[in-house]
């Protein structure tokens, strides 16, 4: 059986702005996308990511770190095949869960219940597999009678905890993860964060983005710091941490 892999070289992602009317506005969009303008086309180009390459293996276990619009997320996306190099070339290999947005998938109108297997299957699980997963993500969400109701009915911090349930009931090769699960008290969080260990050691290969230093510690133990759409550092997760933060942040957490 071929084990999960994934081979990029010489990627660029360009991004072409058109109608365009000045330079401020280049200018503008520019600041957004944390890129690069290329001059060289009359149609102005965002270079969202430029002379990339990492060689990722099963056992990999990889932190995003950069500001925002920095490049992560369309790297995730170009690991995802969500996004095709304009140049250079991306291979990837193994079942991709792609974890961007944890409303993604999930329709306001229907019950919880229902968004659970409808989640599921963007997430590229069988309608059997989810089925056979319902009451163990149903005991985690803590949710109740809540997953009768129409999803229009939650709130965010509900919301959350129903997409963390899925997302962390799902067997990937290669997990990419995008965080945003903020809106969860400190108690679930915790026990959200015991679910995806569990779930890294499921899958074969994670790259995960984050701001949050600790979730990074807990999960990943090297790390890709991306800057202006290009790779900055690649290395150990302590090493690559102090460069990007200027201090050991893994001594900060009490981590050795």
């Amino acid at each position: 059986m071929t084990e999960p892999s994934i081979d990029i070289r010489g990627a660029a992602v360009d991004f072409p702005i058109f109608d365009a009317k000045s330079r401020s506005l280049k200018k503008a969009v520019l600041g957004k996308a944390g890129g690069r303008i290329g001059t060289d086309s009359k149609v102005p180009i965002i270079e969202a990511l430029r002379d990339v390459d990492i060689s990722l293996r099963k056992g990999d276990r990889v932190a995003l770190v950069g500001h925002n619009g920095a490049g992560k997320s369309t790297l995730l996306r170009l690991m995802s095949g969500i996004y095709e190099p304009t140049r250079g070339r991306a291979a990837v290999v193994g079942k991709v869960a792609p974890v961007f947005d944890l409303a993604v998938g999930m329709d306001p109108e229907i019950s919880g219940l229902d968004n659970i297997l409808i989640r599921g299957l963007f997430l590229g699980m069988t309608k059997k597999q989810m089925e056979s997963r319902v009451d163990d993500i149903a005991e985690f969400t803590e949710l109740g009678e809540y997953l009768e109701m129409p999803l229009r009915t939650y709130s965010t911090g509900m919301r959350v905890r129903l997409a963390l349930g899925v997302v962390t009931s799902i067997d990937p090769e290669i997990l990419l993860l995008d965080e945003g699960i903020g809106a969860v008290d400190a108690a679930f969080l915790a026990k959200a964060r015991d679910r995806l260990n569990e779930l890294v050691e499921r899958s074969g290969i994670l790259v995960f983005a984050s701001h949050s230093d600790e979730f990074l510690a807990d999960l990943c133990d090297t790390a890709i710091w991306m800057e202006h759409g290009q790779i900055r550092e690649h290395g150990p997760l302590r090493d690559v941490l102090h460069h990007y933060k200027g201090h050991d942040v893994l001594a900060d957490l009490g981590r050795t």
